[in-house]
C-alpha cells in the first residue's frame, strides 16, 4: 500500500514518474476486451495528441472542447493537449447540438476535438489555467470554473493520500471524466498513483457489465454517487448476480447517501463505504471520510477536510461552534481562485472535524418562520419501505411537495399513506401538503438530483 502521495505539478507531468520506474505496467483496460495499455503507450498517445493540437493551430493557452466519453481517445487529448499548453474544457457528449454549441460558446474554445477530429471554434485564450469545468447544475444553469495545473496537483495529491492509492490499486471508471467527480478521483489519482483503470464499454458505466468489470481489472476500490450505489444494491437482489469481489474500500460522492443504504452496501462488499464531499470550484474532494486505520468512521458526516481548511460561518459571518449549522466555507490549494470559497452548502462540524451537511442553503423551504431541509425530509420518506426515492420541493411558497418514486414491485398506495407515514415521524411544519408519485426523478448528467428540473416539473 502506499505510504505517501504521488508529487506532480499539473496534468503535463501526471504520468512521468509511472513512465520512467514501470512503463510496461497496465495503466487502462479498454473495451468489450479489456484491452491493457501501459503507461509507455498512454505516454506515446498524449505526445501523438500534443502534436495534433499543434498541427491543428492551437497556441499555449487556448481553450479546446473535448467531446468524449470515458475513452482512450479522452485520456490521450486530455493529456497531450496539456502537453502543448492547451487548456482543455471536457464536455458532455450527450448534450443536445444547442446545448453543446453553448457551452462551446461559454468555454471559449477556440477547436473541438470529438471522435470526427479537430473543428474550428470562436474563442480565446485562457493562459495559466489547465482546465476549464462545468458545474453539475443541480439547483441552477451550469457555470464554468477555471482551474490551474496547480489546483489540478493539488486534488490529485489529496485524493492519493486520503485513499492510499498506490501502484496495486485498481478502479473502474463508474463516473463520466467530463465531470470533477470522475476525471479527479477515477482517472487521474489512479494513474498518478500508478495504479489501473478499467473503461468500460462504449465509453460509460453499465450496471450489466459492472460486477465483470470489477473482477477484469482486479479493482480494489470505486467511487461513484448515491443513484449507482442504489442501482447496484438493487440488482444484488437478483439470484444469478456473481458475488462481488473483496474490495479496499467503496467510495460515495456527489449527494447524501441514505444510511441504511450505506450499511447494507457495506455488506455487499464486504468492505468500508466512504462517503466524500467535493465541488467542482474546488477542483472536486473537500472531505471524506478516512480509511478504517486512519480515523474513526462516521456514518451521516462526510468526514474530515483532505488537504484543505474548513469552517463553517453563520449569518453574521462569525465561525459557529461545534455542533451549530451555517454555510460551509473552504480554502486551501484546490480552490478556484483565492481566499474563501463560499460553497452555498449548510453544515456543521463536530469535535473531530467531520462534517454533516443539511443541504444547499438555496434548497431551503422557509415555512412559518423555520427553515426546512428537503433532504432532510427526503431521508424520512427514503425509510418508507415502498419508497425508493423522494424529491422535496416548495409549492407556491411556503407549502411543501413531494415526489415519490416507488420501490420496483410495491405498491404505495394512497398519497395519504405517505402523508400519515411522515407525520408519525416529521415535526408537523415539515409534513408534505401533497404527494405526487413519478415514474423517475430528474437526474444530471452527472446522477445528482436535479432540483431545478424538479421544481420546474412539479413545483
Amino acid at each position: 500500500m502506499a505510504t505517501s502521495a504521488p508529487t506532480v505539478t499539473g496534468l503535463v507531468d501526471l504520468l512521468d514518474r509511472q513512465v520512467r520506474a514501470r512503463p510496461h505496467a497496465p495503466a487502462l483496460l479498454v473495451g468489450d476486451e479489456r484491452v491493457p495499455l501501459s503507461y509507455g503507450e498512454v505516454d506515446a498517445l498524449a505526445e501523438r495528441a500534443a502534436e495534433r493540437c499543434v498541427a491543428a493551430g492551437l497556441r499555449a493557452g487556448d481553450v479546446l472542447g473535448l467531446v468524449a466519453g470515458n475513452s482512450v481517445e479522452f485520456v490521450g487529448v486530455l493529456l497531450g493537449a496539456a502537453r502543448a499548453g492547451v487548456v482543455v474544457a471536457p464536455l458532455d457528449p450527450a448534450l443536445s447540438d444547442v446545448e453543446l454549441r453553448a457551452r462551446v460558446k461559454a468555454s471559449g474554445a477556440r477547436a473541438v476535438f470529438s471522435g470526427d477530429g479537430f473543428v474550428e471554434a470562436e474563442g480565446g485564450g485562457r493562459r495559466g489555467d489547465a482546465l476549464v469545468l462545468f458545474t453539475a447544475g443541480a439547483t441552477g444553469r451550469a457555470r464554468t470554473v477555471s482551474l490551474t495545473h496547480a489546483n489540478v496537483a493539488a486534488a490529485v495529491h489529496n485524493v492519493c493520500a486520503t485513499y492510499a492509492l498506490g501502484p496495486e490499486d485498481a478502479t473502474v471508471a463508474v463516473m463520466p471524466f467530463f465531470h470533477g467527480h470522475g476525471l479527479f478521483a477515477s482517472l487521474l489519482s489512479t494513474l498518478a498513483s500508478g495504479g489501473r483503470v478499467l473503461l468500460p464499454a462504449g465509453g460509460r458505466f453499465s450496471a450489466g457489465t459492472f460486477w465483470a468489470d470489477l473482477r477484469a481489472a482486479g479493482a480494489s476500490w470505486f467511487t461513484a454517487v448515491p443513484t449507482i450505489h442504489e442501482e447496484l444494491l438493487e440488482r444484488s437482489a437478483d439470484a444469478d448476480m456473481p458475488v462481488p469481489p473483496p474490495l479496499r474500500f467503496v467510495r460515495s460522492c456527489g449527494a447524501p447517501l441514505n444510511a441504511a443504504t450505506q450499511r447494507a452496501l457495506e455488506r455487499m462488499f464486504g468492505a468500508p463505504l466512504l462517503s466524500a464531499y467535493g465541488m467542482t470550484e474546488a477542483a472536486h474532494q473537500i472531505a471524506s471520510e478516512p480509511l478504517p486505520q486512519d480515523g474513526p468512521l462516521k456514518h451521516g458526516t462526510v468526514g474530515r477536510a483532505t488537504g484543505v481548511r474548513l469552517r463553517v460561518v453563520g449569518r453574521d459571518g462569525r465561525e459557529c461552534a461545534a455542533g451549530v449549522r451555517g454555510e460551509v466555507w473552504v480554502a486551501g490549494p484546490t480552490v478556484a481562485g483565492e481566499g474563501w470559497l463560499r460553497t452555498g452548502d449548510l453544515g456543521s462540524l463536530d469535535e473531530d472535524g467531520y462534517l454533516s451537511l443539511a443541504g444547499r442553503i438555496e434548497s431551503l423551504i422557509v415555512r412559518r418562520g423555520l427553515s426546512i431541509s428537503p433532504e432532510y425530509v427526503e431521508d424520512v420518506l427514503a425509510g418508507c419501505p415502498a419508497v425508493a426515492e423522494a424529491a422535496v420541493f416548495a409549492v407556491g411558497g411556503e407549502r411543501i411537495g413531494a415526489a415519490v418514486v416507488a420501490v420496483r414491485g410495491e405498491e404505495c398506495g394512497e398519497p395519504s399513506e405517505i402523508l400519515r407515514y411522515c407525520r408519525e415521524r416529521l415535526a408537523a411544519v415539515a409534513v408534505p401538503d401533497r404527494v405526487v408519485f413519478v415514474p423517475a426523478l430528474p437526474r444530471t448528467a452527472q446522477g445528482g438530483l436535479d432540483r431545478l428540473a424538479v421544481r420546474e416539473r412539479y413545483g
